[in-house]
């Protein structure tokens, strides 16, 4: 088993969220600043590994400022109180082919809970400047208000403004440290 710690390419990578919205479609939104690592990864098994990721509050972003803004709220994030996102996934597990299921701790507004979440592992090569790298996807859902997200507007038929269950995504791609 040889492992190796790998450091997250932000400008190759990309983390995002989905969520219902007038329970007719989805809005999808992103954090434009994050940072991360994978550690002690034997990329064929992920045996022993831990997957750490800190994504800022501020960055977040849904293509409209004031959606933005009102998330960066206390009704929302509290970006203010709470300005970052950890995430920390280990127990990875080999469910076939390229794909692992892990444990992911999230906090977000000070609250940690363990959630699944699924890797698919892209593969690993050389660039063209001879740095090894790694990609992954990594897909899990949580209810908003298990993290203190409680905000709860309705529609004029009675439905939520906003769904309770937020899908997180993210491909990112890693360097190997020397």
């Amino acid at each position: 088993m040889k492992t190796h710690n790998w450091s997250l390419d932000a400008k190759h990578s990309e983390v995002y969220f989905k969520v219902r919205h007038l329970l007719i479609s989805s809005v999808t939104g992103s954090f434009r600043q994050f940072t991360g690592r994978l550690l002690a990864a034997d990329m064929d098994t992920f045996e022993g590994a831990t997957l750490e990721a800190t994504l800022d509050v501020y960055s977040i972003d849904t293509n409209e400022t004031d959606r933005d803004e009102h998330l960066k709220t206390p009704e929302f994030l509290d970006a203010d109180s709470f300005p970052e996102i950890k995430l920390n996934g280990t127990n990875f597990r080999h469910v076939s082919g390229d794909r692992f299921d892990f444990d992911a701790e999230l906090t977000v507004k000070g609250t940690s809970k363990t959630i699944p979440m699924q890797l698919n592992f892209g593969g690993e090569t050389k660039d063209g400047f001879g740095n090894h790298r790694a990609g992954v996807e990594l897909v899990g859902k949580i209810n908003r208000k298990d993290f203190g997200i409680h905000y709860s507007a309705t529609t004029d038929a009675g439905g939520l403004v906003i769904g309770e269950e937020v899908t997180l995504s993210a491909n990112l791609q890693f360097v190997r440290e020397a």
